[in-house]
C-alpha cells in the first residue's frame, strides 16, 4: 500500500505541471473531452446491454416486428459508438502530443539550462543514465501508459457502478438454482463477480511482480546498447586506426548480451503471467452462463435475461479484473515513472549544487580590474584536493600562459574559472558583464549549416557572411567559405587542426573579453600556431587571453606565465615570470 502511495504522489508530481502550464487550457479542455467520451462509451454499453435482453427475448418468442425494431436500434447505437471512438483516439493523440511536447521541453530546458547541469550530472555521477533516452521513449510512454492506464480506470470505475445496479436487479430475476431448488441470495451475482476477480488479481500479481524490476532494467540495457553504438560510429576513425574492431565487437556483445539475458526473463515471467490471465480470461466468457444456465433451464429466467446476465457479468468482472489485464502495461509503466522520477532528482540534484555552502562560487564583482581568484581549492568529485590558489587575479587585456605537468589540474582549474566546475570551495570574481569564452582542445561543432556551426552559440543571423569569409581568411580556411551553406558533421569531417582554427575563427566572432585556450592549438604546427596567436593580439588587442600549453614556443605571446606545481597535497598555482615582454 506504501508504495502504492507513493506511485500515485510521484505520478501526480510528474504529471500536474503540465496542467497548469502555459498550455493548461488547450491540455484541460482535450482532457475533458476524452473523460467525457470514454464516460459515453460506458452508457452505450448499458444501452447494449438492456438492448440484450430484448432481442433475446424477441429471438425466443419469433416476434419478427421487435426483431427489426431492435436490429434498428442497434445500428443506430453502433454509428454512434464508431463516430465518439474515432473522435476519442484523435483527440487522445492531441492531448498526448501536447502534452509530451511540453514535458520535453521542460525536461530540455532544466538540462540544458545556463549553469550547465548537463556537465554537473555527469560529475556528481548520478544514476540518471542515458538522458536521451529518458527525453524520448519514457517521456513518450509515460504519456501514454498514463492516459491509457488512467482512462481504463475510470472506465472500470464507471462500468462497475453502472453494471453493479444492473447485475444485482438480475440476481434476482434468475436466482441461483442447484439441485432443483431455487435460493434467494441478494446480489449473488454481484457477489460472486467481486470474489472471482478479487482471487484472480491476487494470483496476477503474485506471478507477475517480478517484471517491474525487469522493465526498468530492459530500458536500461537497451539504451546503454544503443548508446555505446552511436559512441563507436563518432569514434569509426580511432577504431580503424587501432585495429580496435574485435575488442568493439567484443565490448557491444557484452552490452548486447545484458540486453538478451534480461528478455529472456522478461519471456519466462511473461510466459507465466499470459498462461494464467488467458486462462482466466476463457474461463470468464463461460463462468456467468454456466452460473445462470439452471435457472434458465427450470424455466425461472428467459434468454434475454441470461444473455443480459452475462453481459452485465462480465461487465462486472472485466471491470474489477483491470489490473489483471493491465498488469503487463502497469509493470511497464512503474519502471518509465522510477526513471522520470531518477532523473528529475539528478536534474534537482545538479541544478542545487552551486548553492551549497561548500562548493566554488563565482560571483559578479563591480570595478573589478580582472578575474579574481580567492582561497580556491578545487577537488575531485570525489572530494580530493587537485588545485590551491589563492589572492591571484587573471587581468584584463593581458596575455598569460598557464603550464605544468599533465594530470595537475590545469583544465579542472579553467573550468571552475568558466563556473562549471563547483566542487571545492573559494571564490572566483568575474568582472561585472564581462564575457567569457573557452575553447577546448577539441571544439564542439553542431551538425548544422557551417555558417550555423562557425556562429555557434550564437544563431547565423548574428554573423554577417562577409564577416564570415573574413575570419576564414584569417585562420588560414578560405576554401571553406564556399561551404557556408553545407551542412554537415563537422567534428568528423574536419581534421582536428581545421577545427582548432575554426574554434579561433569562433573566438574572433565573439571577441570575448576573457579568452581561455585549453591547448586550443595543440594540433597546429608550430609556424600555425603562432601566426594564430599573432592574429588573436592584432584582432582583440583588449582581450586577456589565458593558454594552457606545453610548448615553450608560446611563452614568447604571453606577458605572464603561471604554473601548477605539487609537492604535498594540492598543486599550487605559482608565478613563475612577471617580467617577459609581449612579442
Amino acid at each position: 500500500m506504501k508504495n502504492l502511495a507513493s506511485t500515485i504522489a510521484t505520478v501526480w508530481r510528474i504529471a500536474i505541471p503540465y496542467f497548469r502550464s502555459d498550455d493548461k487550457w488547450a491540455g484541460r479542455i482535450l482532457l475533458v473531452a476524452v473523460i467525457a467520451i470514454e464516460l459515453a462509451t460506458v452508457a452505450i454499453d448499458v444501452l447494449l446491454n438492456q438492448w440484450r435482453n430484448r432481442f433475446y427475448n424477441a429471438l425466443q418468442d419469433r416476434n419478427w416486428d421487435a426483431f427489426v425494431h431492435e436490429i434498428i436500434y442497434f445500428t443506430v447505437v453502433v454509428a454512434v459508438f464508431i463516430v465518439i471512438a474515432v473522435y476519442q483516439l484523435y483527440l487522445n493523440q492531441w492531448l498526448q502530443i501536447r502534452w509530451r511536447k511540453w514535458m520535453t521541453e521542460t525536461y530540455l530546458g532544466k538540462w540544458l539550462s545556463e549553469d550547465s547541469v548537463h556537465y554537473r550530472m555527469q560529475l556528481a555521477g548520478d544514476p540518471a543514465d542515458n538522458p536521451d533516452q529518458r527525453m524520448t521513449d519514457d517521456v513518450k510512454l509515460f504519456v501514454e501508459r498514463t492516459l491509457v492506464l488512467g482512462l481504463g480506470l475510470l472506465n472500470s470505475v464507471v462500468t462497475l457502478i453502472s453494471f453493479v445496479v444492473i447485475l444485482w436487479g438480475l440476481s434476482a430475476a434468475a436466482p441461483l438454482h442447484l439441485f432443483g431448488s431455487s435460493f434467494d441470495i441478494p446480489g449473488y451475482l454481484v457477489w460472486t463477480a467481486l470474489i472471482y476477480a478479487l482471487v484472480g488479481t491476487w494470483l496476477t500479481h503474485l506471478v507477475g511482480w517480478p517484471l517491474v524490476n525487469l522493465d526498468f532494467f530492459q530500458q536500461r540495457y537497451e539504451a546503454d546498447f544503443r548508446f555505446n553504438l552511436v559512441r563507436t560510429r563518432e569514434s569509426s576513425e580511432q577504431i580503424a586506426l587501432l585495429k580496435g574492431e574485435s575488442a568493439e565487437h567484443q565490448r557491444l556483445s557484452e552490452r548486447f548480451g545484458r540486453v538478451v539475458d534480461n528478455w529472456i526473463a522478461i519471456m519466462i515471467r511473461t510466459k507465466k503471467i499470459t498462461a494464467f490471465t488467458a486462462s482466466y480470461g476463457q474461463a470468464s466468457q463461460i463462468f456467468p452462463y454456466v452460473l445462470v444456465a439452471p435457472a434458465y433451464f427450470a424455466g425461472k429466467a428467459q434468454l434475454g435475461a441470461m444473455m443480459q446476465t452475462a453481459s452485465a457479468f462480465l461487465s462486472v468482472q472485466g471491470a474489477l479484473s483491470f489490473f489483471i489485464n493491465a498488469y503487463r502495461l502497469l509493470a511497464e509503466w512503474r519502471a518509465v515513472i522510477a526513471r522520470l522520477d531518477g532523473f528529475e532528482a539528478s536534474i534537482a540534484h545538479a541544478a542545487a549544487m552551486p548553492a551549497k555552502q561548500d562548493t566554488i562560487k563565482v560571483v559578479p564583482a563591480d570595478g573589478a580590474h580582472g578575474i579574481e581568484l580567492r582561497d580556491l581549492l578545487v577537488r575531485l568529485p570525489n572530494g580530493a584536493p587537485l588545485v590551491a590558489a589563492d589572492a591571484f587575479t587573471l587581468r584584463g587585456g593581458e596575455h598569460t600562459l598557464l603550464t605544468g605537468a599533465s594530470g595537475l589540474g590545469k583544465s579542472t582549474l579553467l573550468r571552475a574559472v568558466a563556473g562549471i566546475w563547483s566542487f571545492g570551495h573559494g571564490t572566483v570574481s568575474v568582472p561585472q558583464g564581462a564575457s567569457l569564452m573557452m575553447l577546448p582542445q577539441r571544439p564542439y561543432f553542431p551538425i548544422a549549416p557551417l555558417a550555423d556551426a562557425i556562429c555557434y552559440p550564437a544563431g547565423r543571423g548574428s554573423c554577417d557572411e562577409a564577416r564570415l569569409r573574413e575570419v576564414l581568411a584569417d585562420v588560414g580556411l578560405p576554401a571553406l567559405a564556399e561551404r557556408l551553406d553545407e551542412q554537415d558533421h563537422w567534428n568528423r569531417t574536419l581534421s582536428l587542426g581545421e577545427q582548432q582554427r575554426l574554434g579561433i575563427a569562433r573566438a574572433l566572432l565573439h571577441a570575448p573579453q576573457y579568452l581561455f585556450l585549453d591547448e586550443a592549438t595543440a594540433s597546429l604546427d608550430e609556424s600555425s600556431e603562432a601566426a594564430l596567436y599573432r592574429l588573436l593580439a592584432r584582432k582583440l588587442p583588449n582581450a586577456a587571453i589565458i593558454s594552457i600549453g606545453h610548448r615553450s614556443t608560446l611563452t614568447a605571446f604571453h606577458q605572464r606565465q603561471l604554473a601548477l606545481a605539487r609537492a604535498d597535497g594540492p598543486a599550487a598555482l605559482v608565478e613563475l615570470d612577471t617580467s617577459r615582454a609581449a612579442q
